[in-house]
């Protein structure tokens, strides 16, 4: 049992150490940071206060909605006692019976706060009320009615545009674990699976992908995420894709690929990721969204291919198997891309034959040594 824990331990202490760093994690979180931001930038972000609400997390974003409520009821609470305070109409200063307050049956800093919230909300329990015989009190009355409205219409529409963000339709978007690499049409490219959970569409839907990598440049510059264009396509491209089922993108390896000088040996080796994208328009709400994920060496299968998905049913009915969705099947692929552009090659070489520039075509004369 020891044995098996240590080795238990061991194999994860290993894959834990050999994690790489990614820019972009598998669910499309951005793995960055920023440092030493002056004062004068963070005050942007309160320049763009409505971006800035709904990029807060659920928690300060509930902290503010409710503080934003409690602080304006309590604020205008006290300005309501201030007003009763000031025309002396609180029980402490036993006003007289043929005195009119400013606000009826405001007995004390509690009362006001229950008016402010009546007031605030539009309750109107018809309890208490404003007189006309404060100027004060009409004028605070016609201002927390604003601004209540004013609050309530920014809270209310951040928590919806919070609920509505396209960014939850993106978690119905999922890659596949695993890309891979197999011959598809007679050329060596890299796979990639995506399917759509939802039976709703992505309208205009575009995927591409940006290879990261360090780079150092001929005057010793080293480049840090250094960006490099992937193109994927689908066998009708790879703009306005039919996203009703799951789709095998591709990539092909050719000499433009960053992939063409890597091997089977060599891969695990390097030091890359491929980030993918996926833009498109949500049919519903005609939002636009992004999904993104990533794939590291490790992740990248040399000679393989994705399971079969989709199959007919009795019913005449299309069926998408999930379980079979980052499934791979090994098979016969090139060492290298370049070996399978070699064969190729040759193989042409041979159909066409080859011409001998240094042969010389000479005439032999035939004579008849024997006499008659």
């Amino acid at each position: 049992m020891f044995k098996h824990l240590r080795k238990w331990f061991v194999t994860r202490f290993w894959e834990h150490s050999r994690q790489r760093t990614r820019l972009v994690s598998k669910d499309g979180r951005c793995n960055i940071e920023f440092g030493n931001v002056g004062a004068q930038s963070r005050m942007i972000f309160f320049v763009d206060i409505w971006t800035t609400v709904l990029d807060l997390k659920w928690r300060y974003k509930m902290t503010i909605f409710i503080t934003a409520f409690l602080g304006s009821w309590f604020l205008f609470g006290l300005l309501w006692y201030a007003v009763a305070y000031i025309h002396k109409d609180l029980p402490e200063f036993h006003p007289s019976v043929n005195h009119t307050p400013c606000v009826e049956n405001i007995n004390g800093l509690t009362s006001a706060f229950l008016f402010s919230l009546e007031t605030q909300v539009t309750i109107g329990y018809g309890f208490r009320c404003v007189t006309e015989q404060c100027g004060t009190a009409i004028f605070l009355l016609i201002f927390q009615s604003i601004l209540g409205v004013m609050i309530n219409s920014f809270m209310c529409g951040a928590i919806l545009a919070k609920i509505s963000r396209p960014k939850k339709r993106a978690k119905t978007i999922t890659f596949s674990k695993n890309a891979v690499i197999s011959k598809r049409g007679g050329k060596l490219c890299l796979l990639i699976r995506v399917a759509n959970l939802r039976k709703s569409l992505l309208i205009g839907s575009h995927i591409y992908g940006k290879l990261l990598k360090t780079t150092v440049t001929p005057e010793g510059e080293t480049i840090i995420l250094d960006q490099i264009n992937i193109n994927f396509v689908v066998d009708a491209g790879n703009e306005n894709l039919f996203f009703i089922s799951p789709l095998t993108i591709y990539h092909v390896i050719d000499h433009n690929s960053p992939f063409f000088h890597m091997t089977a040996e060599t891969l695990p080796e390097q030091d890359f990721e491929l980030v993918m994208f996926l833009d498109g328009t949500v049919e519903s709400t005609s939002a636009t969204c992004q999904v993104r994920t990533s794939y590291v060496p490790e992740e990248v299968l040399w000679g393989y291919r994705f399971a079969p998905i989709v199959s007919k049913t009795k019913e005449r009915k299309y069926r998408v198997d999930f379980n079979n969705f980052s499934k791979t099947v090994a098979v016969d692929t090139p060492h290298c891309a370049m070996c399978l552009y070699n064969e190729r090659e040759a193989r042409a070489q041979m159909k066409r034959g080859y011409d001998n520039p240094n042969f010389v075509l000479s005439e032999v004369n035939e004579t008849d040594d024997t006499k008659m």
